[in-house]
């Protein structure tokens, strides 16, 4: 795990909830993950500033897409079908997004106790 990894795990999940699920879009896709290598997007995580530039433009492109999209919804029940869950909402992908960050900031905030020692406040 590391925070590169987190952020390509970000975008890719960004891109399917909103890309994928919600708009329709075929082109939305996972960049680093697939079925044959779900973890991808952490593994493939090398720390070169190629794949660090390329990981921040596209989390940037992919977070600017699903607040247009939000901002555009006409409400909250706009829905779209996951193969997982069947049909969801929008109101349910945002509160989805928000248990996804606090999970992985969560992550983060352990590699960056790893590293610095500090604990709590």
């Amino acid at each position: 795990m590391s925070l590169l990894g987190l952020i390509r795990h970000l975008t890719d999940v960004e891109r399917r909830w909103f890309g994928q699920v919600l708009a329709g879009r075929d082109d939305a896709g996972p960049l680093w993950s697939s079925a044959d290598d779900p973890d991808g997007d952490f593994d493939g995580a090398a720390p070169d500033p190629a794949n660090i530039g390329a990981a921040w433009e596209a989390w940037r492109t992919a977070v600017d897409f699903a607040d247009r999209f939000t901002t555009e919804a006409p409400d909250l029940d706009v829905s779209g079908h996951d193969g997982w869950r069947g049909t969801v909402s929008l109101r349910w992908v945002l509160i989805h997004m928000i248990e996804e960050y606090a999970r992985h900031n969560g992550h983060a905030d352990l590699l960056r106790e790893r590293i610095d020692g500090t604990r709590g406040l």
